[in-house]
């Protein structure tokens, strides 16, 4: 149940979300150290769930289209209240081999100068969780301690590939929240990540930020682990073949 604070902290986000009708990417604000009152957090996903069908089976449960896994779903299988292109302080780069696409995996590096775009959901804590959860390979159904990564920014809660949260900042007082791998880029094992992985990436970012395809493949091709071996021309070559977007209405 929706509680007087929380459709209080709604509706100011709403209002403020609204007042444009083309929506621009926010950045967040320093870290207060206060948790928000009404338990939300923005979510800010930077690789394929940057699409909101694909995120739509880490809530409701379900295999996303050419999916691998089915996702069991969040607890409370409530969709985002909003969602809003976002710039994050750091870096992406491609590291490691995806189970699921193969070839390199996206990370986030919040050390390295520079921002990357991302898409923030606004979510539930307890949903925030249950995503990160799927994310690890684990059960949902475990809340997390937000209380570090809302103080310094970071808690690594595992050894795991996105088992460590980072909190840049917030956005009309919410906590934003996102996960990646423990070590920094300057240890990462750089791997190029694959054509479908990539033609999935930036068909996200047209989708998230309302980016050209051009300009995505262009910003891809520049990323740690895909530069040196993707170009853009490449880039747009594997969108074109994956059928992922219509390149010639972008």
């Amino acid at each position: 149940m929706t509680t007087s604070a929380e459709r209080a902290l709604l509706n100011s986000v709403a209002q403020r979300l609204s007042a444009t009708s083309t929506p621009h990417a926010r950045r967040a604000e320093p870290l207060t150290g206060d948790p928000d009152p009404a338990g939300l957090v923005w979510y800010a996903a930077y690789g394929s769930n940057m699409h909101a069908d694909r995120l739509k089976c880490y809530i409701a449960g379900g295999r996303p289209p050419g999916g691998a896994r089915t996702y069991p779903g969040c607890r409370d299988r409530q969709l985002p209240r909003h969602t809003m292109p976002v710039l994050l302080p750091g870096l992406l780069y491609f590291a490691l081999e995806s189970a699921v696409w193969t070839g390199g995996m996206g990370f986030y590096d919040p050390s390295q100068e520079g921002e990357m775009p991302a898409r923030a959901y606004l979510v539930t804590a307890e949903q925030f969780a249950d995503i990160a959860a799927q994310e690890m390979y684990q059960d949902p159904g475990v809340d997390l301690d937000l209380t570090r990564a809302l103080a310094v920014g970071r808690d690594q809660l595992g050894p795991g590939r996105y088992e460590t949260l980072v909190c840049p900042g917030m956005i009309d007082g919410i906590p934003v929240c996102t996960f990646t791998a423990p070590w920094s880029l300057r240890e990462a094992e750089l791997n190029p990540p694959s054509a479908g992985y990539l033609a999935n990436f930036a068909s996200g970012l047209v989708e998230a930020h309302g980016w050209l395809l051009e300009r995505s493949a262009e910003y891809l091709s520049t990323r740690p682990g895909a530069s040196g071996y993707w170009t853009t021309q490449a880039i747009l070559g594997a969108l074109s073949a994956s059928r992922t977007v219509d390149v010639s209405s972008a």
